[in-house]
C-alpha cells in the first residue's frame, strides 16, 4: 500500500498499525478498521491531463490504423504514414469521424464527407528499443531480437 496523508509521503509498503500512528500524530481522530482505508483514498491527490489548448474543438482521426482524438495545437506520434516528408510539410487527414466544435456535434458514416485535419509535420524517428524473446524449454532454443517503430509527429493546425 502507498500512502500520501497530509504532507507525508511515503513510498515503500506499510503495515497498517504504523498508518494507524502516522494519522494518529497528524491531529486527526484515530481511526479502526475499513474506515481507515477510506481515509487515505480520500486525501490522495489527484493528476490532471493539461492540454495543449484551451478550444473545446476537437476530432477524432483515422490515421495509421488507429484512432486519435486531437485539437488545435496537439502533437502526436502517428505510426505507419507513408511518404516522405521535410520539416514543415503540411499533411492533410481526410479520414475524419467525428467533430465537435463545443455546440455542435458531427458523426460520420464511417467517415465525415467535407471535413479535413491539417497538420505540420515536425519529425520521424524510432520508438524505444522493444525486446522480443522466442524460448523454449529444455531444447537449447532461445533467440533475442529488437525492435523500434517508426513513428511521425505532427503538430494539429486547423481542424475544418
Amino acid at each position: 500500500m502507498y500512502v500520501d496523508i497530509i504532507g507525508y509521503s511515503i513510498a515503500r509498503p506499510l503495515h497498517f498499525s504504523k498508518v494507524l500512528c502516522i494519522i494518529e500524530s497528524c491531529g486527526k481522530p484515530p481511526l479502526r478498521g475499513p474506515q481507515i482505508s477510506l481515509y487515505i483514498m480520500a486525501t490522495a491527490k489527484k493528476t490532471t491531463k493539461k492540454t495543449a489548448s484551451d478550444s473545446t474543438e476537437f476530432a477524432v482521426i483515422l490515421a495509421g490504423g488507429k484512432q486519435y482524438k486531437v485539437a488545435v495545437g496537439d502533437v502526436i506520434k502517428i505510426e505507419k504514414i507513408a511518404g516522405e516528408y521535410t520539416l514543415g510539410d503540411k499533411i492533410v487527414f481526410d479520414k475524419v469521424l467525428l467533430v465537435d466544435n463545443g455546440t455542435d456535434t458531427t458523426i460520420g458514416a464511417p467517415y465525415i464527407a467535407d471535413a479535413t485535419v491539417e497538420a505540420l509535420f515536425q519529425k520521424a524517428g524510432k520508438g524505444k528499443t522493444i525486446k522480443v524473446v522466442k524460448y523454449k524449454q529444455k531444447s537449447r532454443y532461445l533467440k533475442k531480437n529488437g525492435h523500434r517503430q517508426p513513428f511521425v509527429e505532427v503538430k494539429i493546425s486547423a481542424i475544418k
